[in-house]
């Protein structure tokens, strides 16, 4: 809202882009299925930046806001106000990062893949919107295509580091995907190095997991050792779970983690505010596809 703020005296996006410990999550009682949580992120992006731009439309009021900051948000300058009478509300922040404050000239590889990557993670974990990179649409149309991209990602690597060339289909490892509700989606294929996970929590990428990817792996690795009992085949359950390679897209009320980069969740399985039941079907695809392959080697 482009307006001034009734207790600071200011205008709100000055406010929250502009102001450290300003945010409106604070409070536990309100369930949001956000990620920021103290106002740190745009604000800390604002101060590691020699310029910073925000540009926000309110159709609803009618006034367009732009105001720029620079030399690390030392320097304010005033808000431009005009009119806005046709159009969707959208905010854009545009950003120039002080490269000298992190002992760089320009922006190496590893960082740019990085912010790649995200572009990436963005598309694939947030339905419903269209992504561009670069000028270009990413076009993923949904988690489950964002986790076919990345498989077949993993396998052209695989082949580019032996020699060969192409990725057919045959060998790419077939994906058991399922929507579990609104709040869960999960993918599952074959790890042949070890337990793996790809994880998002209110489409934040969690790459060291947590206590949501623990919650849909356990799940898997108890119901799956029980279902081989049954058949008299006897597995431990570490021997399961070094072949899983698990996806989770997942939306986590007020969701807490280990620190600001938010790469692993702590929040209890209790206080989710939404489950996931991984069903009996589920179980028996994964055992059919792949599992009864590789158990048979280590049973």
């Amino acid at each position: 809202p482009i307006e001034i703020h009734e207790k600071e005296k200011i205008y709100i996006p000055e406010l929250i882009f502009g102001h450290l410990l300003t945010s409106s999550n604070y409070d536990d009682n309100e369930k949001k299925v956000t990620g920021g949580r103290n106002g740190y992120g745009a604000k800390l992006c604002n101060i590691f930046s020699t310029e910073f731009t925000i540009e926000t439309a309110d159709p609803t009021s009618g006034k367009k806001y732009v105001q720029r900051w620079e030399n690390n948000m030392s320097v304010c300058q005033p808000p431009k106000i005009t009119s806005f009478k046709s159009g969707n509300s959208y905010t854009k922040v545009s950003f120039k990062p002080d490269l000298k404050r992190f002992s760089m000239e320009k922006l190496d590889a590893d960082t740019l893949g990085v912010m790649r990557r995200r572009v990436y993670d963005i598309n694939g974990s947030v339905r419903d919107i269209t992504v561009y990179l670069n000028g270009k649409s990413l076009k993923i149309r949904s988690f489950k295509n964002y986790v076919e991209l990345y498989v077949k990602s993993i396998e052209r690597k695989k082949l580019e580091e032996s020699g060969e060339e192409g990725v057919t289909p045959d060998k790419i490892p077939k994906i058991l995907y399922e929507r579990v509700n609104d709040s869960w989606e999960v993918a599952f294929t074959v790890s042949d190095v070890a337990f793996q996970q790809i994880s998002f929590v209110n489409s934040i990428a969690t790459t060291s997991g947590g206590t949501h990817v623990n919650y849909v792996t356990d799940q898997i690795v108890r119901k799956v050792s029980d279902t081989l009992k049954k058949a008299k085949k006897s597995v431990k359950p570490f021997q399961i779970k070094n072949h899983i390679f698990i996806f989770i897209n997942c939306l986590i009320q007020n969701p807490a983690f280990t620190s600001q980069t938010k790469e692993q969740l702590t929040s209890r399985v209790k206080d989710f505010g939404s489950t996931c039941e991984v069903s009996k079907e589920y179980i028996k695809k994964i055992i059919n596809t792949y599992l009864e392959i590789k158990i048979s080697d280590i049973a």
